[in-house]
């Protein structure tokens, strides 16, 4: 359900959305590029290449949503598919769709490198969007594609990388200027690591997962009794989901709400936001409903939080579509940065809704 107060940007299809967007959510950006991007841009020779075929290394609703756009843009389409999926409405809305992983369960077959970079290959696409979900934030992949000389349509491998360790994506926080909530300064890997920090500093805190997101690896210790068996259990879960147990430690923040802004960004320097989200109402730490503009939050707050979102990702030299989301206390009227989605989330819809702009073909 959206809610669109007076403060949202409602323009009929005749007016320059894209332009006054831009002009807005640069604030002089322009033009600016990072020495990651001025020396990216050198390699690929400054240009951005045409793609005329495109592999969707996903399944189910995001990669038809991902068809739909390169249908409208006169890009011809590539699907993949397992062996489970050989009915599915994804298999038979691309252009041409191939099986990969055969005998293998779906979920592996999806994460399946080689295979699909093999099939694009043989397939002569372009590029390869990687939906969300399976292999959309994995910095290996990235690069497979980089090395194969195919497009990734999502950031810089090196960025992939740096936003998925939470730990790198605060010290560049840190470094861009943006608050983050007080904790760790670094992955805590022991019980003791763990004591000695809450010892230091106050509870309640919030144990997470270095390495991962979702809520998983996640857990609030509101006393010193508690610590021990959450730690445990944060880490294990943790090294299940993500290979990793490493956790990191922050300050808990009591009823925060969580708002989320949308990105676009290319390799010249450009950033600009799409305004935010309000992702506040959750069960167990997972997004339940999404609100865009986000409601009752004073609009200057929600300004501020669009322009750090904005000085951080261009302290990255972000490329494409991703998420900033941030911590709001409500009592004290400050808010936190927290992490960087580094690609298109589920609720990009939302977003679309209220600016009109189609973030799956602007990527």
């Amino acid at each position: 359900r959206l809610l669109l107060p007076s403060r949202s940007l409602l323009m009929s299809p005749s007016q320059p959305i894209y332009r006054s967007l831009t002009a807005a959510s640069t604030s002089g950006s322009q033009g600016h590029q990072t020495q990651q991007q001025a020396q990216h841009a050198a390699n690929s020779g400054d240009v951005y290449r045409r793609i005329n075929k495109l592999l969707v290394a996903n399944r189910g609703e995001i990669a038809i949503r991902i068809y739909r756009a390169c249908t409208e843009m006169g890009v011809r389409t590539v699907g993949i598919y397992s062996e489970a999926d050989t009915m599915h409405l994804h298999r038979t809305m691309a252009d041409e769709s191939y099986l990969i992983g055969k005998g293998m369960q779906p979920v592996q077959a999806y994460l399946n490198i080689p295979a699909i970079i093999q099939v694009a290959k043989e397939t002569g696409s372009d590029a390869i969007h990687p939906g969300y979900g399976f292999l959309s934030e994995r910095s290996e992949f990235a690069q497979a594609c980089a090395d194969a000389d195919i497009s990734f349509v999502g950031p810089r491998p090196e960025t992939v990388k740096q936003m998925g360790d939470k730990v790198l994506a605060r010290e560049a926080a840190i470094a861009a200027g943006v608050a983050v909530v007080p904790g760790s300064p670094g992955p805590v890997t022991t019980h003791e690591e763990a004591a000695a920090f809450c010892s230091a500093n106050s509870f309640p805190v919030m144990l997470k997962a270095a390495y991962g997101g979702g809520g998983r690896g996640m857990r609030i210790v509101r006393k010193e009794s508690e610590l021990a068996e959450a730690f445990n259990r944060a880490t294990s879960e943790a090294k299940a989901a993500f290979g990793n147990g490493a956790l990191f430690i922050e300050r808990y923040v009591e009823n925060p709400r969580h708002i989320e802004v949308q990105i676009l960004g290319d390799r010249y320097g450009n950033i600009l936001h799409l305004y935010e989200r309000d992702c506040s109402v959750q069960r167990r730490h997972q997004k339940v409903v999404e609100i865009a503009p986000a409601p009752n939050i004073n609009p200057d707050v929600c300004r501020s939080m669009c322009l750090d979102a904005v000085k951080l990702m261009r302290h990255v030299g972000y490329e494409n579509a991703g998420t900033v989301e941030f911590l709001y206390d409500v009592k004290s009227g400050q808010y936190y940065f927290i992490e960087v989605n580094a690609r298109l989330q589920v609720e990009h819809t939302v977003t679309e809704e209220i600016t009109g702009i189609d973030i799956v073909r602007s990527q």
